[in-house]
């Protein structure tokens, strides 16, 4: 046995006596999980007779500030916002405190911004106050916001914002408010430290965070009336919050869509159509049978020959065709529906349009299309029946049901049990709107006009139906379940 040997024997003998412990990576410990931890403040918090200029925070680790102009609110809001700072383990704040008034009562929320260095832990639920005069203002307004189309609140960001009543009803549109608060997810907002002064109160979803009102995407809710803060037995105040009608555009006068692919278009004017339909495989069912035929153009059409658009199914090898109703869009001038009173379930149809069948304005043919399709089967649906309690029975109550983002019943309630069939799988929701107006629809409201929204009483819980399956609603149930609760079974055949 030469030395080399020898050595390997040795060290093989002397693990296999006492063990060998394995070699492997450090773990790394527990992950923190712990919040940074404010150790000192200066000036101390709650402090009277006080101008703060500077605010130093030191933390027990180093930390990061970020989002700040998102995070961090003083209130009530001075025309420059604080700067604040990170370094190491130490946060400043620094605020023009020429722009702060007599008497008053500053709070400023650090919200999220505050967060360790390396695991992003918040420094959560921390705000600041300070009295430039003799005592703190401790009155509050609290209450909830809801989107007003759904009676549900809203997962976004809402503000709620108190203008002094003295403001003119504009101010909301021209400058910022003296206090903010955000709602949270469940929709409730605390409006604390304030003064015993008259105040309007608005709810803002801002689309690009300079807390005033811009109109077009953003949506804004109020209060009928001026409002005096109070003690914690104030009641509370519910806002709507809704967009407002846009009525500045038509689509005659927005640029032309792109088309889209298998679209068919006129040289000359750039005229467009498509129509939504799967011709890629005959045997899929792709059709949904309860919806016309959409045709849409890029732009509003001229004339229309219904003559030239035939529908035909196949029948055992022989072509049938099937009569159809044109009709035009009543709201969007560039639809047109092709409906079929009597659709076959699984059946291959063939859409024909063919040349003339539509002018643009200047009188042009647009391009024919041809389109072959399968229609689905009952198998391919659900149903469903909804019990509505008679404290919603009349014309002013109507029944709003949408899959996912599409309405497909809107009525009113006349019965105590609404049975819907021939419903896609999708995830269903549930509301009765309040129609004060009669005219069928759900309206928002009109900020200027002082016109609130129409109330709508929402069925929190969804429901996902799958095809084949049916579902009992009782729309009054008094104990429901959280959203995206558990399916009920499958009914029986």
């Amino acid at each position: 046995m030469n030395s080399i040997t020898l050595r390997v024997f040795i060290v093989a003998l002397i693990c296999l006596c006492t063990g060998c412990a394995s070699i492997q990576a450090p773990t790394g410990g527990k992950k923190d999980v712990t919040p940074p931890r404010l150790l000192s403040i200066s000036p101390a918090d709650s402090l009277l007779n006080t101008r703060v200029s500077k605010i130093q925070m030191r933390f027990d680790e180093f930390i990061t500030v970020s989002d700040v102009g998102k995070e961090v609110q003083i209130s009530p809001i001075l025309a420059i916002a604080p700067t604040v700072t990170g370094a190491n383990k130490r946060v400043t704040v620094k605020i023009v405190d020429t722009l702060l008034e007599d008497n008053t009562t500053y709070r400023i929320s650090f919200g999220n911004a505050i967060k360790d260095l390396h695991e992003g832990n918040v420094f959560a639920h921390y705000s600041y106050t300070f009295s430039t005069g003799s005592y703190f203002d401790s009155l509050q307004i609290s209450g909830n916001v809801i989107m007003a189309a759904t009676g549900l609140p809203d997962s976004g960001d809402i503000y709620v914002m108190l203008y002094y009543a003295s403001r003119s009803d504009s101010a909301v549109v021209r400058e910022k408010p003296k206090y903010i608060a955000k709602a949270d997810k469940s929709g409730a907002f605390s409006l604390k430290g304030l003064p015993a002064r008259k105040f309007r109160i608005y709810a803002l979803k801002d689309g690009n965070g300079n807390l005033i009102y811009d109109g077009g995407n953003e949506m804004i809710g109020f209060h009928d009336a001026i409002i005096t803060p109070g003690d914690s037995v104030l009641k509370p105040i519910t806002l709507k919050v809704f967009k407002e009608i846009d009525t500045t555009h038509s689509i005659d006068t927005l640029p032309a869509k792109k088309p889209r692919m298998g679209a068919k278009s006129s040289v000359k004017e750039g005229l467009s159509y498509s129509v939504p339909l799967d011709t890629s495989d005959a045997r899929k069912r792709t059709y949904d049978i309860n919806y016309p035929v959409n045709v849409t153009f890029s732009k509003i059409f001229g004339a229309i020959a219904a003559n030239r658009i035939h529908l035909e199914y196949d029948s055992s090898g022989i072509r049938v065709e099937v009569p159809v109703v044109v009709t035009e869009d009543t709201v969007k001038k560039n639809i047109l529906h092709i409906a079929n009173p009597a659709w076959l379930e699984n059946t291959v149809y063939t859409l024909r349009l063919q040349k003339g069948f539509a002018k643009d304005t200047a009188g042009t043919d647009v391009m024919p299309s041809r389109y072959t399709f399968r229609t689905k089967r009952e198998e391919d649906y659900g149903t469903l029946s909804i019990h509505m309690p008679t404290a919603y029975f009349g014309k002013e109550y109507l029944l709003m049901v949408c899959a996912d983002a599409d309405t497909i019943y809107q009525k009113s309630v006349t019965d105590t049990m609404i049975n819907l069939s021939r419903l896609r799988p999708a995830t269903y929701t549930f509301r009765v709107i309040v129609d004060k107006n009669l005219n069928g629809k759900w309206d928002p409201g009109n900020l200027f006009e002082k016109i609130q929204p129409e109330d709508v009483i929402p069925y929190d819980e969804r429901l996902v139906l799958k095809a084949g399956w049916s579902h009992i609603i009782d729309f009054e149930q008094k104990k429901k379940p959280p959203m995206g609760a558990a399916l009920p079974k499958k009914a029986s055949k």
